[in-house]
């Protein structure tokens, strides 16, 4: 087998030499996946233009079963699992994560020092029926897997029904055509990264549904002692979606919440500079629904205290009864 370059990035936009330095990226298969690795390799190949660059596809668990509830096969870790084991086996460099697919835990041996910046975080209303969930009938059927979609829109909207309606992008707009189901929430960032903004029948204020935790981030992660690719991907780091990003998993971890959990949590950085925090647990049927926020000073610490602050506070007022049903060592995030 051929000796393999370990691949060095430095400060001055290029690596050493050597044409053999590949960095692998590894990545999930579907479309959304894809399009999200091919953006991150046109950043590295546009701040180091002499590293050779190579896509790896892994295919997840999460990826070949569809037609269950992801809390009912594990959770969402399941998307990243497979991908965790390639980086830790070296057979790739570094992996491209949407950011609300990543549990609040990390293998060891692994780090996640980079978000880029941040897309749209709102989600939008799609539907051949209706321009929006209130105009939507009695008894019209809703298609999500996101229990914080469903708890929310159940809370504003209790006649409507929710189902089941997992599947990526394509396929779900698909179903809405063939009328499997009345309408569907999806993540603006992603139809927006697709070029599919077009199917969307309206944008879904903040204020009618908080997007989940990490919603609209992309995260790179890598092996803890490779400082080749830490150098690399810390390079593309944006530091404002890193410290948002932080605070709302911070919540997320506060609330030790699990894919059987509905939680949503948006942090920002307002136009004064400071940090602002909405935070949101809700029972799946969408009867009990608490919240909070927080208004801090925009670095890591503050953000990290806020998110951490307002996941105490909602899980005290919930009471421990409203979670432990929820509580498992499968921490994911929620979509």
């Amino acid at each position: 087998m051929e000796a393999r370059t370990r691949v060095r990035c430095g400060a001055s936009a290029a690596p050493p030499s050597s044409t053999t330095s590949t960095l692998r990226i590894g990545t999930r298969g579907s479309p959304l996946a894809l399009a999200q690795a091919y953006a991150t390799r046109d950043l590295l190949a546009a701040r180091f233009p002499d590293l050779s660059l190579e896509i790896c596809i892994i295919k997840t668990t999460g990826d070949k079963v569809v037609n269950q509830p992801l809390a009912d096969i594990g959770g969402k870790g399941l998307f990243t699992r497979e991908l965790d084991d390639a980086l830790l086996d070296d057979r790739v460099d570094i992996c491209v994560h949407s950011m609300k697919d990543v549990p609040t835990y990390l293998p060891d041996g692994t780090v996640l020092p980079t978000t880029l910046p941040r897309e749209d975080v709102r989600d939008v209303f799609v539907s051949l029926k209706a321009e929006n969930l209130a105009g939507l009938p009695d008894g019209s059927v809703v298609g999500s897997a996101s229990l914080r979609r469903a708890s929310q829109i159940l809370h504003k909207y209790p006649s409507l029904q929710v189902v089941n309606f997992r599947g990526n992008v394509q396929s779900r707009l698909r179903k809405i055509k063939e009328g499997n189901v009345d309408a569907t929430l999806l993540a603006l960032a992603g139809l927006k990264r697709m070029n599919l903004e077009e199917h969307a029948t309206s944008i879904l204020s903040l204020d009618d549904m908080i997007p989940a935790v990490a919603q609209g981030a992309i995260g790179i992660q890598c092996r803890t002692d490779d400082e080749g690719a830490l150098q690399c991907v810390n390079a593309l780091n944006d530091v404002e979606t890193y410290v948002a990003v932080s605070c709302e998993r911070a919540f997320l971890a506060a609330l030790d919440g699990s894919c059987r959990t509905p939680i949503a949590g948006h942090a920002r950085k307002s136009q004064d500079g400071q940090l602002r925090f909405d935070g949101l647990i809700a029972s799946p049927d969408g009867n009990k629904i608490y919240q909070t926020s927080r208004v801090c000073n925009f670095s890591m610490e503050d953000a990290i205290k806020a998110g951490k602050d307002a996941g105490a506070e909602l899980r005290a007022e919930a009471g421990e009864g409203f979670l432990e049903w929820s509580v498992g060592p499968n921490a994911d995030l929620q979509s």
